[in-house]
């Protein structure tokens, strides 16, 4: 039996029709049939881009965003395919917090779709700290298709792992 360590939440019976589909070698034309298409969003100044108008289309309250930038120090080894932080610095007698957004290298080669859910993953944590519902009501708010689109990611990391899939 096939270890699924990023379906490990899912319910069972969606974890064997992974399995089966693997087991018949039939996961990665799923995926291709389902994602045909690359997005070009290439680099840093374009994936900034890219979040600044998700934000202004549904996030112009929350804080500004100083930078956002692929990183290929961010890995599936460390559970993070985006990382959302707030740098602080003393500037004269104030506090500053910078906020930074960043995104797995692995994304630059992703379906639009998959590169979308982690961009609105991230943003949604200006609002949200914590993974709860109404960090997931606003993820879904920004993009419907969520939580479909999570569990196809999720299939898409175990995918990349199979051998010869790199």
């Amino acid at each position: 039996m096939t270890a699924l360590r990023y379906l490990q939440a899912y319910p069972p019976h969606l974890q064997e029709q992974v399995r089966q589909m693997i087991a018949s070698d039939r996961l990665g034309d799923y995926l291709r049939q389902r994602y045909p298409e690359r997005h070009d969003v290439q680099s840093d100044k374009a994936l900034y881009g890219y979040a600044q108008e998700i934000k202004q289309q549904y996030l112009r309250s929350a804080p500004p965003l100083d930078k956002v930038l692929f990183d290929s120090r961010l890995d599936l080894t460390h559970r993070a395919l985006g990382l959302n932080t707030a740098v602080s610095r003393v500037q004269g007698g104030k506090l500053k917090a910078k906020k930074e957004i960043r995104v797995a290298s692995l994304f630059r080669e992703a379906a639009p779709q998959f590169l979308r859910m982690i961009v609105v993953h991230e943003l949604a944590h200006l609002k949200e700290r914590d993974h709860n519902k109404a960090f997931y009501q606003l993820c879904q708010h920004m993009e419907p298709d969520y939580h479909q689109l999570e569990f196809d990611l999720r299939v898409y990391l175990t995918y990349r792992e199979l051998p010869g899939n790199t």
